[in-house]
């Protein structure tokens, strides 16, 4: 009962819903309006009212005003290609069919390419199952791509300029509030504010996974080829790396070794961070990078002079000391160096050229983010390929059973398509649900009103109203209801039948679930969830294999980290969008959530130690004479790739998880060493080689301390799925 009742509670924070409807209400009748009453062309008049439908209710892109605007023009022109080929299919079962597999195919999978992609898809292919499911000859194609154009000129026109929605409550503003959380808690360790410290770290931690949880929730992932997509995007993961080195679990970053160079470099990150918050919320103020590499530059210099410093076989724990600080704070610079860059990307301003730009060229991307995703095993092909077999079948089946409105099987089938069986099933009991309070609700309405056209043109935009608010603000039962409630009003407007249209409308939409359903059973009926632990252990291998791969390019100059960079990019996409689908599932386990989001930060946490050793060889100074210190690290590098491996095949395969790899301490003091004695030479050609081991032999120490925490939450995980096979 409590379930029902939360299906009805209304949600609406900003009133963004409420924006929305009221935008619908005062559109749609009106360009109904104007087709049936002024033009007076049934064909026209059908297509502007649902293409109204689906620009003001079925997509709303955000950003900038310019993107928002040519993502709408772009939706115009893909919705007239789509009336334009389901119209000359529509006369044809196996050809509207058919085109409906590939259009609904490439149209789905298209997200994978650009965010606005992914929320124009239920709109895009609306406009095709509409012209392939009212059967028409081609010379009814002008007047449909009118009512078409009409419609999509009107709800741009309204979207753009009709209650402009707040940008308070988007990601690029919760960006920046997480960045001004972590200017505050660098600043407050930089005045060494004890008392205030756990405050900052749990207001920093407030904010990120407020952000985090933002972006997990936001439907289709901020990506894509596009600049200010793609960083927003890294954005988010660059300010959690920025936090984990800002306050890792034991303590934050001391100040104590090389403290004037330490201090001056915590005090750029700060005002860096700030600055760039300033600029996700629109402000003049800009991070000034080239104080962020100028104060590394000197906690280099000055680490050098600390490690020559140190005698003889000295103890790991002065070891530790000397290094362990100063790698924090210049990898803490050098994140929020990255994080400064992608606010600048983010907010559309200029960004000085760097070997890590968010995006190199718009074509190379999108044809590598299709490549990455044309696996079977990846999330959206499966989607993708399960949709387009859904709609298909729905179209052939709807065509040729002669059914009054066909199209509104194709609809049912759409609007109930769930990734997972299970999510289908409750899709279907509570659309039903919806549909059967709308026709109630309808067929009073017409029974009350009669045939007086005029009242039903009244309450026409209050429908819509109710239709446009209800899926959005309260939940996708409700929905249901008030999209039947518009058909009931819009249908007795444009052919009078009364409360008999309910039956019809309930009808074809039984078979549209039930097609559903049969799909869902069919292919992938376990959806993301049995993908997810796949694309786990497929992200740690792949990135594993990156860390080696750029230590080996450090160490010896090999060229082969750009394709490990590759491999290891496509597999954090596929595990990204398989973990943001499970989180939407209804199937998905809450007990095990904490545990396999920590695992999946884990994956991202090996892939950015594999960008930061890659950066470094990247910068590499040929010095041959320092190989030999090298040794230590291969042995490391290699141990640690076995470790994450195997990690993953436990998660695959319900395995007992390996314990932390024991390090080899004498491997490490001799690195020490050998490194101390290349900086006593005083020869600076040795300096920067010298100082890249030691930052390498830092990140795979960082690596070796997260395999406890993962794997304390890998052994949960895997208990978990093993007591659920059960």
């Amino acid at each position: 009962m409590a379930a029902w009742r939360s299906a009805f509670r209304i949600h609406d924070p900003g009133l963004a819903s409420l924006r929305s409807a009221v935008r619908a209400a005062i559109v749609m009748p009106s360009v109904f309006a104007l087709a049936d009453k002024v033009i007076a062309d049934p064909q026209l008049a059908t297509f502007a009212a649902f293409g109204s439908f689906a620009m003001l209710v079925l997509v709303e892109f955000g950003g900038p005003t310019r993107s928002r605007a040519i993502a709408y023009a772009s939706l115009a022109a893909a919705g007239a290609a789509n009336i334009t080929i389901g119209t000359l299919c529509s006369q044809n079962a196996w050809l509207a069919a058919g085109a409906m597999a590939v259009i609904g195919f490439v149209i789905l999978f298209s997200g994978v390419v650009n965010g606005y992609f992914a929320a124009a898809s239920t709109a895009a292919l609306l406009t095709f199952i509409l012209a392939a499911m009212i059967p028409a000859p081609a010379s009814a194609l002008p007047a449909r791509l009118e009512g078409w154009l009409l419609a999509a000129a009107a709800g741009t026109a309204a979207q753009l300029l009709i209650w402009p929605s707040r940008t308070q409550a988007t990601l690029r503003d919760g960006a920046a509030r997480a960045a001004r959380a972590l200017a505050e808690l660098a600043a407050t360790e930089l005045a060494r504010e004890t008392r205030s410290i756990a405050d900052r770290v749990q207001a920093a931690g407030t904010a990120l996974r407020a952000l985090r949880t933002r972006f997990l929730a936001t439907p289709h992932k901020p990506s894509g080829p596009t600049g200010p997509q793609a960083a927003l995007s890294s954005l988010v993961d660059e300010l959690d790396w920025v936090y984990a080195l800002l306050a890792p679990p034991a303590q934050p970053p001391a100040l104590d070794v090389c403290p004037a160079e330490n201090e001056a470099a915590v005090s750029a990150v700060a005002d860096a961070l700030q600055a760039a918050s300033a600029t996700l919320e629109g402000g003049d103020e800009r991070p000034d990078l080239d104080r962020l590499v100028q104060t590394r530059a000197a906690l280099a210099q000055a680490l050098a002079r600390e490690i020559v410093a140190l005698p003889p076989g000295a103890h790991d724990d002065a070891i530790t000391q000397t290094l362990e600080s100063a790698f924090r704070i210049r990898a803490l610079s050098g994140a929020s160096e990255q994080a400064a860059r992608y606010a600048l990307v983010a907010s559309s301003h200029d960004v000085p050229e760097t070997d890590e730009r968010p995006v190199r060229d718009a074509l190379r991307a999108t044809e590598r983010a299709t490549l990455e995703h044309t696996d079977p095993r990846d999330v959206w092909f499966r989607n993708a390929l399960r949709g387009a077999i859904g709609l298909a079948i729905a179209v052939y089946i709807a065509q040729r059973s002669g059914l009054q409105h066909s199209f509104w099987v194709v609809l049912g089938t759409l609007s109930v398509l769930r990734s997972n069986a299970l999510a289908t099933g409750w899709s279907i009991v509570t659309a039903l649900a919806g549909t059967a309070v709308g026709i109630f609700v309808g067929a009073a309405l017409v029974i009350a009103i009669g045939s007086h056209q005029a009242v039903l043109w009244a309450v026409l935009p209050f429908a819509v109203l109710l239709g446009s608010y209800a899926p959005r603000a309260i939940s996708f039962a409700a929905g249901q209801a008030g999209f039947t409630v518009v058909l009931f009003v819009l249908f007795n407007i444009i052919q009078p039948v009364g409360w008999r249209v309910g039956l019809v409308r309930i009808e074809d939409v039984a078979i549209g679930f039930a097609i559903s359903l049969g799909v869902g059973v069919l292919f992938w009926p376990r959806g993301a969830r049995s993908l997810l632990r796949q694309n786990l252990a497929a992200a740690y291998a792949r990135n594993a294999d990156y860390v080696v791969a750029a230590e080996h390019e450090l160490v010896a100059g090999s060229g082969t980290a750009a394709t490990a960079a590759t491999a290891a990019a496509a597999a954090a996409h596929r595990l990204d969008d398989a973990y943001r689908q499970s989180l939407a599932e209804r199937a998905a386990r809450p007990d095990d959530s904490e545990d396999i989001g920590a695992l999946v930060a884990g994956a991202a946490r090996l892939r950015r130690a594999g960008q930061s050793l890659s950066a470094l060889a990247s910068m590499r100074d040929n010095h041959d004479s320092l190989r030999p210190c090298s040794a230590n690290l291969d042995v490391e590098v290699n141990a640690v790739r076995t470790w994450y491996v195997t990690l993953g095949d436990a998660l695959v395969n319900g395995t007992s998880v390996p314990p932390p790899h024991v390090r080899d301490a004498e491997g490490r003091h001799r690195l020490v060493d050998c490194v101390r004695e290349a900086l006593a030479t005083g020869d600076k050609a040795k300096m920067r080689p010298a100082l890249d081991l030691i930052w390498a032999s830092q990140h795979l120490d960082v690596l070796w301390r997260l395999e406890e925490h993962l794997s304390r939450h890998a052994a949960a995980a895997v208990t978990g799925a093993s007591g659920s096979a059960a």
